[in-house]
């Protein structure tokens, strides 16, 4: 079926439709998107998509829509918004037009949705407060987006409409950010797994470039390794590795007497010729090559045991 429509209601609107719309734009560039509260419009049809509006979900006539009763449940009960609804018939397929490799499709697809889909689909649902985000809470992305929306006395008939064509481009570039970030993620699996493997008993990490890693060093049960080195330009970098993402702590410091030195007086306190910056909050040192952050690190495993 060739789709002319992308139909969602008119009037302010919220992260869940707009969101959505970015996902169906990707995949049928050449349908029309549409804002109404016209009737007609809201009927399924052929070649017509139906989302956030409509008061039915219905996969088959192509509507998404999760404002009705009873509303749309996850397999755990918890509940979907429009977004949610789209994401689970043509994520896959957002993905793939991504370039998103066949093998991680689905894993990157389950990880989208929980770490991007469910917080707007409880959110818009009241299932969470926005206070659960303390005072982040006016820079959660459904918060930044709703920003978007017209001022209260901006009377251009067309400021509703207006105001949601200019966010879809600003919503568009968070979730292929996100894409992308979960992409990369699954690519440095496999490098930073052969480098666990070549390390073996060591506690020092050494990967051929920065990337993401510590969710790999985790699932590996790799908790002996200390810090880990990685060259940067012409440079190399020595860094602390976090407990968690959710903190700034690490599993060893970087030592004390090195902490905000650079160039010779970092050269003095640790005697390493080429040490060339340790960071004050002892998280990241910086040398001039291999040999240098080598054995750097090695000083800073020797503090710490």
């Amino acid at each position: 079926m060739t789709i002319t429509h992308l139909v969602t209601h008119s009037g302010g609107f919220h992260a869940d439709e707009l969101l959505s719309s970015v996902v169906l734009t990707r995949l049928f560039p050449a349908a029309a998107l549409l804002r109404t509260r016209e009737r007609e419009w809201l009927e399924p049809a052929e070649g017509r998509i139906i989302f956030d509006v409509g008061g039915d979900y219905d996969a088959s006539r192509q509507i998404y829509d999760h404002h009705q009763r009873p509303s749309p449940l996850r397999d755990d009960g918890q509940p979907f918004s429009s977004f949610g609804l789209i994401w689970a018939h043509y994520g896959r397929d957002y993905l793939a037009a991504l370039d998103v490799p066949g093998a991680d499709l689905d894993a990157i697809h389950s990880a989208f949705d929980e770490e991007f889909v469910l917080p707007v689909d409880l959110l818009d649902n009241g299932a969470i407060q926005p206070s659960v985000a303390g005072p982040l809470a006016e820079l959660t992305l459904p918060a930044l987006l709703g920003s978007l929306k017209p001022v209260f006395d901006d009377t251009s008939p067309t400021a509703d409409d207006d105001a949601f064509l200019a966010a879809l481009p600003v919503a568009r570039s968070f979730v292929e950010a996100s894409v992308r970030n979960l992409a990369a993620k699954a690519r440095a699996r496999g490098v930073v797994l052969e480098a666990i493997a070549k390390a073996g008993a060591s506690p020092i990490l050494e990967l051929p470039m920065g990337m993401p890693y510590l969710s790999v060093l985790n699932a590996a049960d790799a908790g002996h390794m200390m810090f880990m080195v990685a060259p940067r330009g012409e440079d190399w970098t020595l860094n602390g590795i976090k407990l968690s993402n959710d903190t700034f702590d690490q599993r060893a410091d970087l030592p004390a007497a090195w902490a905000g030195l650079s160039d010779a007086a970092l050269e003095a306190a640790c005697g390493v010729k080429g040490a060339k910056f340790c960071h004050n909050g002892r998280f990241i040192a910086v040398a001039s090559s291999r040999e240098a952050i080598m054995e750097m690190a090695e000083l800073a495993v020797k503090a710490v045991q």
